[in-house]
């Protein structure tokens, strides 16, 4: 490669031109001196920077637009109410109205001012000897220093993260100088000290005023503006309700800094005292609950942008939820946690306890976890095989499964020939559920249980899945179950209460229902669970349906069912997924499902089930008996339990005859104390 070039030789001077003289040449072709070389490329690095300048602004108007100076930092507080009005819960921040700097005493704006910004009115967004003060102590080991203006703190908290890189150091400074071109001194002070956080969850001038003197900020003391603007520095720690002594002790240093800028004489400010703290507004209410934090998400959909308060009714029952918190309280789970929700047909939810103790854990058991839901689940295989044509009284194989890699077994080895499926559906039977399954075909079961609601995922191809092994949360499955009580689905839970659906929009968007002959066989196999199949410990004087669930190796104890305008789901198991100890759904569940019945419609709580006029002693309490049921042994006969006694029910002859003989039983465990009031 050649760098460099000889220079080329001059044509040679025409000879008329030899004798001509010669010209001077032009004073514009002289050499250019140095110092207008160097001007030149200043004026075009300016041009560049300027260019690049406008580009930045550009690029900051459309992500950093201004109207979301005018928002709160931090969304505004929002207090739940229970269906009756009484209050349950309060969450978010303490803010309120937007102050005006006109109508603030020189002596409130002046505090900040002297301890924040000095030279606020002055500079352009970034104050140069500020930024040179804070360098100079840094590096020489004084005292550490910011030196952000108020508009780079505007910038920051309504902009920015809170990281402390160069890079969002740049961002600051960019969007500084943009808010001052956009906006006023008096809008970036206002804007400024209506968003500033001032400790105790308080955000704004005006509701750490009222927070911490009950005072409105055009009324503040000078003591007590010196206080607040010393809050912002360090919120958290110099709050004077946690840390008097150091909120004071800052207080001084404020009112030093405005004796020294001249909006208090020395005299003032060496006389003023710290000021009275009265706090009247204490939040008496959980900041969480269980309920309260599944709520909030669609509670914020729910309430305007802004700096007001809001309260919200939501759907919950405070005395159902009371009901919900005392059974579950009392029901001897050892080291178990347990979860339950209640809700109406429609999907209103009103009751929920996503675990033993929110203060200890609130991880919601409810909405989170996801956890097997055993024989619950055969609700959608059964309703699959009404939907494409089985009745109830079809039958269906019970006998042992041999063949094939997946090889389930039916709790306590009961086996028959064959057995309806009301028969199958009530004593759960996992041979006859997985053949069941296999005759519709798990594509349909799937569909019934996407139409019902249920969102997690299920795997196609696994006969396993007929006995409830792919997750899901209790909130989905319950509210399948609520589709059933309705007759309409998908139901959705929901907290608030839902807008009625116009005509025109029912048209196209209206619910799903199940045709008669379905859904009353559904009710009769569900109504058969519970009066003489597995689920028997939750029967009520009246009529209910429901449906025990117990996953593999007694990991998940539920049961799930309906009655008298409730649909109630319980959930019994450890978190750590190990085996329960002698808990299946027909047990525990089972009476916490039934308490809660008892006492949601005001009847008398009892400690043991109802029992039939035949048995005064009352019926079996099937605490260790897992999801057996009555056991068949043949096609015409069939053995069970129910009333303390064992039933044989066979047929002579097309008679049917019921022989019933007296059991001996242990006396049922009796239940702990409910704890005192």
């Amino acid at each position: 490669m050649t760098w460099f070039r000889k220079a080329p030789t001059p044509d040679p001077i025409p000879a008329a031109m030899a004798g001509a003289p010669l010209v001077d040449a032009d004073a514009s072709a002289a050499p250019e001196s140095r110092r207008r070389k160097w001007a030149r490329r200043i004026a075009r690095g300016f041009a560049v920077f300027c260019v690049a300048f406008i580009l930045l602004v550009g690029w900051l108007a459309l992500t950093a637009p201004l109207s979301k100076s005018l928002e709160p930092i931090a969304p505004p507080q929002i207090t739940l109410l229970a269906s009756n009005g009484s209050p349950i819960a309060r969450i978010g921040a303490i803010v309120d109205t937007p102050v005006k700097a006109k109508a603030l005493p020189k002596h409130v704006t002046g505090a900040f001012l002297a301890i924040e910004d000095r030279r606020f009115y002055s500079h352009w967004g970034i104050d140069p000897r500020s930024i040179a003060r804070a360098v100079w102590s840094n590096v020489t080991g004084g005292r550490t220093q910011g030196g952000s203006t108020i508009t780079q703190q505007l910038a920051k908290f309504t902009f920015l993260t809170p990281k402390r890189t160069l890079g969002r150091k740049a961002r600051e400074a960019l969007i500084a100088f943009w808010l001052e071109a956009w906006l006023t001194k008096d809008e970036i002070l206002e804007r400024y000290l209506s968003n500033a956080y001032f400790g105790d969850n308080t955000y704004g001038l005006r509701a750490a005023s009222m927070h911490y003197f009950y005072r409105q900020p055009e009324k503040l003391t000078p003591a007590q503006a010196a206080m607040l603007a010393g809050l912002v520095q360090a919120p958290s720690r110099l709050a004077p309700t946690k840390n008097p002594d150091l909120a004071e002790k800052r207080m001084r240093l404020v009112l030093n800094a405005m004796a020294a800028t001249g909006y208090l004489t020395e005299r003032e400010a060496k006389s003023l005292r710290a000021p009275r703290i009265d706090v009247r507004s204490r939040n008496t209410l959980p900041t969480g609950t269980y309920f309260a934090d599944w709520a909030l998400p669609e509670a914020r959909k729910l309430s305007d942008v802004g700096y007001s308060r809001e309260t919200i009714t939501t759907t919950l029952d405070a005395r159902l939820q009371g009901v919900a918190r005392r059974v579950t309280g009392r029901a001897g789970l050892g080291k178990a946690q347990v979860a339950l929700v209640a809700m109406r047909p429609n999907g209103e939810v009103v009751a929920m306890v996503g675990g033993r103790d929110y203060a200890a854990s609130p991880f919601n058991r409810v909405t989170q976890a996801r956890r097997q839901p055993g024989s619950t689940f055969k609700l959608f295989v059964y309703l699959a095989a009404l939907r494409d044509g089985w009745k109830p009284d079809d039958r269906i194989g019970n006998e042992a499964i041999e063949t094939g890699s997946y090889r389930p077994k039916n709790a306590g080895g009961a086996y028959s020939p064959s057995l309806t499926l009301e028969d199958a559906f009530a004593t759960s039977s996992n041979v006859a559920a997985v053949r069941l399954l296999r005759e519709v075909g798990d594509d349909k079961v799937i569909r019934m249980a996407r139409d019902l609601g249920v969102t997690a995922p299920m795997a196609e191809g696994d006969p396993s899945l007929a006995l409830g092994t792919s997750s899901m949360t209790l909130l989905e499955l319950t509210a399948a179950y609520a589709a059933v009580a309705a007759n309409s689905y998908p139901v959705k839970p929901h907290a608030f209460q839902a807008e009625e659906m116009g005509w025109f929009e029912s048209l196209f968007r209206g619910p799903s229902r199940f045709g008669s002959k379905e859904h009353d066989a559904i009710e009769q196999m569900l109504r058969a669970a519970v009066n003489r199949g597995t689920g028997r410990a939750a029967r009520l004087p009246q009529a209910n349906f429901g449906k025990t669930g117990t996953s593999q190796d007694n990991r998940d104890a539920l049961f799930v069912g309906y009655a008298n305008g409730l649909v109630v789901g319980v959930w019994i198991g450890n978190d750590d997924n190990s085996p329960l100890q002698g808990i299946s759904g027909g047990g525990l569940p089972a009476r916490i499902w039934r308490d809660f019945m008892t006492e949601a419609h005001g009847q008398k709580q009892q400690r043991k089930a109802p029992a039939p006029a035949t048995d005064p002693r009352g019926p079996v309490q099937p605490l260790d008996i897992p999801d057996i049921g009555a056991i068949p042994v043949g096609e015409k006969t069939r053995l069970g339990i129910e009333g303390g006694d064992a039933v044989i029910t066979t047929e002579i002859s097309g008679n049917r005859i019921d022989l019933r003989l007296p059991i001996d039983r242990p006396p049922p465990a009796a239940e702990p104390a409910p704890p005192p009031p």
